[in-house]
């Protein structure tokens, strides 16, 4: 007989997610996440992203079933089920996520790495809008984008901060990048690309003394910002877990055409 699946549980510090948490523990059946096949993560989408790039960090990545006790909870499943929670997870399906690596260069030659699950972002920080090249594999695109600032978001986010912007929701199976620009001036008439995830994205800010850019990896900002590369960490892939008929792939596509 099969081994039950060892499981790590990770509340959020909110109300909810503590006292579901504490219902949970009741039953004994957790062990740290060291020692875990999965991590049951309790919150919103803020809180599984918070996990994810722990796990990242460590290098020790097991697959994520999130359970909503957060406001959208996107990647999240419903928190009541007539199922018990090792049912749940053994029943569910797993989607691959894979995020982003960007390494930037801030004004003092220093580089730094960081992965992004939804998103990397370029921002200006100052009133002043940012003028910023972007090269796509090596060859100039735009010679230069006056704007407010520019993101790289992979499917998974593409429904985040990149549909805020105007960018386009992608298919997780699109195997495409989203390039959206974030309140552009010039060309006034560029909305954007989609990219394929094989490509490189360069950008290189072209005053950064007068007008000074941040870039941002999900939750992890950077600033001084001179150049940045993106990429996808394929090295790096995520798993998520989904009850059946509640995946991320199904909850992108009735994004579609809601409003």
């Amino acid at each position: 007989m099969a081994q039950p699946l060892r499981l790590a549980l990770l509340p959020s510090d909110t109300p909810r997610a503590q006292e579901a948490a504490a219902a949970l523990e009741e039953s004994g059946l957790f062990v740290p996440l060291e020692d875990a096949d999965v991590a049951v993560v309790l919150g919103g989408d803020g809180h599984m992203l918070h996990v994810l790039h722990s796990m990242l960090d460590s290098g020790r990545v097991i697959p994520a079933y999130g359970i909503n006790f957060g406001t959208l909870g996107f990647v999240m499943n419903r928190p009541k089920s007539s199922r018990s929670l090792h049912e749940r997870i053994a029943r569910a399906k797993p989607l691959a996520v894979t995020p982003l690596e960007m390494v930037a260069t801030t004004g003092s030659g220093k580089q730094e790495s960081f992965c992004a699950i939804n998103e990397v972002s370029l921002l200006r920080e100052t009133r002043q809008t940012a003028r910023i090249e972007v090269s796509v594999n090596g060859k100039v695109r735009l010679r230069e984008l006056t704007c407010d600032g520019i993101l790289v978001a992979t499917p998974a986010g593409s429904t985040a901060y990149n549909y805020s912007a105007s960018g386009p929701i992608l298919p997780l199976g699109s195997s495409m990048l989203a390039l959206t620009p974030i309140s552009p001036f010039r060309p006034r008439r560029w909305r954007g690309a989609i990219i394929p995830d094989h490509y490189e994205i360069d950008f290189r800010v072209l005053d950064p003394v007068k007008r000074p850019v941040a870039a941002v990896a999900d939750q992890k900002e950077l600033r001084d910002i001179m150049a940045v590369k993106i990429k996808v960490a394929r090295q790096h892939q995520l798993t998520l877990l989904f009850d059946p008929g509640k995946t991320l792939e199904d909850r992108i596509f009735a994004e579609q055409f809601e409003f």
